[in-house]
C-alpha cells in the first residue's frame, strides 16, 4: 500500500470523526449534547436537544463526512478512475469516514449511529440508490416519526436499490451493500428493543434553544 492510500485512510477517518453535533451544540448553545436527550452524540439527539435549525446543520455536516472521504479517491493515491478497483477504493474511505463517525478519536471512540454519513458516501457513489433510500426513510418516518425505524427499514432497501438500479453485481459490491445495513441494525441495537418494547422516543420539531 502506497504512502498516498495511507494518508487517504486517515483523513477518511479524521473527517469522518468530527463530532458535529457536540461541537455545535457547544459553539452556539454552550450545551454537550450527549448531556442531553438520548445522550448520542448524532443528529437526532440534535434535533431534539438542540432545535430544527442545528439539527439540520449537523445532519448537513454528517452527510458531508462522508461524501467528502469518498472525494478523496480522486486526488489521493494515484488509482486510476473508472476502474473497479477505484470504485472499491471509493468504497473502502467511505467505509472509514462512517466507522470514524461511530467511534470518533475525539470523543473516546462513543460517536453517532452512522447513518446520515453512511447516506453521505452512498449519495456520492450511488445517487439514485440513495434518492430511493431518502424518499423511504422520510415516508416510514413522516408516517411513525421513530427516526431508528425509518433508519432500519431504508438501510434495507439499499442493497435492493443499488443491486436493481445500478444494476452492479461483483461480489465486492454485493459485501459493501450488505455491511451497511448490518452495521445500521449494530448501532440501532438499543432502539430496536425500544421499538419492542413500545418505548421509543419520537421526534417532534422544535424552534433552537436560545
Amino acid at each position: 500500500m502506497n504512502t498516498g492510500i495511507i494518508i487517504a485512510f486517515l483523513l477518511a477517518y479524521l473527517v469522518g470523526a468530527i463530532p458535529s453535533s457536540v461541537w455545535v451544540g457547544k459553539l452556539f448553545f454552550g450545551i454537550d449534547v450527549r448531556k442531553y436527550g438520548s445522550g448520542n452524540a448524532g443528529a437526532t439527539n440534535s434535533f431534539r436537544v438542540l432545535g430544527t435549525l442545528p439539527g439540520l446543520v449537523v445532519l448537513f455536516a454528517d452527510i458531508t463526512k462522508g461524501s467528502i472521504a469518498v472525494s478523496f479517491a480522486y486526488y489521493i493515491g494515484g488509482i486510476l478512475p473508472f476502474t473497479d478497483t477505484f470504485l472499491y477504493y471509493k468504497f473502502s474511505l467511505g467505509f472509514t469516514a462512517a466507522l470514524g463517525h461511530i467511534f470518533p478519536v475525539y470523543l473516546g471512540f462513543k460517536g453517532g449511529k452512522g447513518v446520515a454519513t453512511f447516506f453521505g458516501v452512498v449519495l456520492a457513489i450511488f445517487p439514485l440508490a440513495a434518492l430511493i433510500c431518502a424518499i423511504i426513510f422520510l415516508t416510514v418516518f413522516l408516517l411513525s416519526r421513530y427516526v431508528s425505524l425509518a433508519s432500519l427499514v431504508s438501510s434495507l432497501a439499499f442493497p435492493l436499490a443499488v443491486l436493481f438500479l445500478h444494476r452492479m453485481f461483483q461480489i465486492p459490491v454485493i459485501v459493501f451493500v450488505c455491511l451497511i445495513p448490518v452495521i445500521i441494525f449494530y448501532t440501532h441495537r438499543k432502539n430496536i428493543q425500544r421499538l419492542m418494547n413500545g418505548t421509543e422516543n419520537k421526534i417532534r420539531f422544535k424552534k433552537s434553544k436560545p
